[in-house]
């Protein structure tokens, strides 16, 4: 008895045709080369043009996708021939569900690379002025958000229905948040200070009555090292909902002093007195006049004001600057024999003739 290749290409096997046989074979093989043509040639192709670009991005993406595994360039040929054969529902199952598992997991993978790859970049580009801590939480949250819509998606898919598993994560997060409330918002205001950057370490800063030098900022709480050298612990939710004066981001600060001089300095050493304090703002590089007035008749004494600009927001340098002006005050007052004021009170007494 001979057979003919019609009669071998319709003969059954496990409710198959030997022509679907040789037909999920070929999708088999076409699947396999047109990977392996995608793998090695385009691919390649494609790495040699992006090594001549300036772009670091397309080097990376290529060198994710090259990085995918065997699994994916078996399963996916496999899932294709399996298209063309009747199989147990199982097994169809297993290979639709095997291919979606394979699929997500170097889609996760990938997208958890590239966030790797920005974040270093950001952390390289900011150099100085970022905290590598706060950007390695964010990344990690943003991972596992990843891992969850993709069990989530792998469920879904499955058959299973995820809204109530979607509600419960709702209900749960809100009880969490809901139990840490204080906590949280003190580390949502460890965010907002750290990326609004209101104030750094180094600062000087005063909120309300506490005043200090930025020494940490910490997730819950900022500490400060105060004038008087204890440490000032303060919750970050406090400070970003009060006002807060940074003294360091000051480029220039105003200043205005009065002094006085005894009531009975002649008029022309009044005027004298301007000229006096214009001269020893002439001398300064850092400190410019804005005004100096013969102010007012006060109680014991004839009051001046000055008002002159700090071109530094240093309070140490203020300081030098406002004792090189009171030097030279008492200095050229000794020289013209001007007399300060101080509290003084004179009693007159009128004697009547009898």
């Amino acid at each position: 008895m001979s057979f003919t290749l019609s009669d071998i290409l319709s003969y059954e096997i496990a409710h198959n045709l030997v022509s679907d046989y040789l037909i999920a074979i070929g999708a088999f093989g076409l699947t396999i080369v047109g990977l392996k043509i995608f793998q090695t040639w385009v691919l390649n192709n494609l790495e040699k043009k992006s090594k001549k670009t300036e772009n670091k991005w397309d080097n990376y993406i290529i060198k994710i996708i090259k990085e995918v595994g065997w699994s994916f360039y078996i399963l996916l040929p496999l899932y294709v021939a399996f298209k063309f054969l009747e199989v147990p529902e199982i097994l169809e199952k297993f290979m639709y569900y095997g291919v979606l598992i394979v699929i997500v997991y170097y889609v996760v993978r990938s997208v958890q690379r590239l966030i790797d790859f920005s974040v270093q970049r950001y952390i390289r580009e900011k150099d100085q002025d970022i905290d590598p801590g706060v950007v390695n939480i964010f990344k990690t949250l943003l991972k596992l958000s990843l891992w969850v819509v993709a069990i989530i998606l792998i469920l879904s898919n499955a058959g299973y229905d995820v809204s109530a598993l979607i509600a419960s994560l709702g209900i749960g997060g809100i009880a969490v948040a809901i139990a840490l409330q204080n906590v949280l918002s003190d580390i949502f205001s460890y965010f907002s200070i750290h990326f609004d950057k209101p104030f750094k370490v180094g600062d000087f800063i005063i909120m309300g009555d506490d005043m200090g030098e930025v020494k940490k900022i910490g997730i819950k709480s900022t500490r400060l090292k105060s004038l008087w050298g204890e440490e000032i612990v303060i919750s970050n939710a406090e400070l970003t909902s009060q006002r807060v004066n940074n003294y360091k981001k000051m480029e220039q600060r105003r200043i205005h002093f009065h002094f006085g001089v005894v009531y009975n300095t002649p008029a022309a050493k009044l005027n004298r007195i301007l000229e006096i304090v214009r001269n020893i703002f002439d001398d300064m590089e850092l400190a410019d006049l804005e005004r100096v007035h013969f102010k007012e008749f006060g109680d014991f004494q004839l009051q001046y004001e000055v008002a002159y600009y700090v071109k530094t927001g240093d309070y140490n340098k203020y300081m030098d600057i406002q004792q090189e002006i009171n030097l030279a005050l008492k200095r050229e007052f000794e020289n013209e024999g001007i007399e300060f004021a101080y509290p003084t009170q004179t009693l007159i007494i009128q004697q009547e003739s009898s």
